[in-house]
């Protein structure tokens, strides 16, 4: 049998923003016991997820992500607001927002998506079908919770902006980061078109 990689296309926040919503949630995560936080270093807007592709796929699925993040143009994003999946009275994961200075990039956001999703199904993998929702997870909970007062924290919440300028098609690797999360390695930078 073949060996597989857990891949996904993302869009990675530069330091900078990382640091100013890490600075703003630090006094925060220990008010409640019931959320699991995912580390900074994990921070990302998936575009894309395969969880299971062969190895022998990875330059093909590669080039065809390089393809469709050049054929796209973001303009600035920031970290801003927040929600709750699938809700804020029972929510399992609690995430940060991306706000947008002109309301079309949200189209453009989310053509990119679909571009990165047919990058990997044109190579052969299977791809994630669930619809795209830009966000950045920030913590997940053991069973459903009303989150309601951490959804109203995050609203309060506007970040620095940034411009993305490459797709990150990045492996995960189950267990093996700090705390059993997963590890992530970056394995491609695909400049988006300028």
């Amino acid at each position: 049998m073949p060996s597989t990689l857990r891949l996904f296309a993302a869009l990675i926040p530069p330091a900078a923003a990382v640091e100013h919503l890490d600075a703003f949630l630090e006094p925060r995560r220990d008010a409640d016991p019931d959320l699991r936080w995912a580390g900074p270093e994990q921070w990302h807007l998936t575009l894309a997820f395969a969880p299971d592709v062969p190895e022998y796929l990875l330059d093909d699925v590669t080039q065809r992500l390089a393809s469709a993040a050049q054929r796209r143009r973001l303009g600035p994003l920031a970290v801003a607001g927040g929600g709750a999946f699938p809700d804020p009275d029972r929510a399992r994961v609690l995430w940060a927002a991306l706000a947008h200075d002109v309301p079309s990039e949200q189209d453009e956001l989310t053509a990119l998506a679909r571009g990165a999703r047919t990058a990997f199904a044109t190579a052969g993998a299977d791809v994630d079908g669930q619809r795209f929702r830009a966000h950045l997870t920030l913590a997940r909970l053991r069973r459903p919770a009303n989150v309601t007062r951490w959804v109203r924290v995050l609203e309060s919440y506007a970040g620095p902006g940034w411009t993305p300028a490459t797709v990150s098609l990045v492996a995960s690797y189950l267990g093996q980061g700090p705390r059993r999360a997963p590890r992530y390695e970056i394995v491609a930078a695909c400049p988006l078109g300028q």
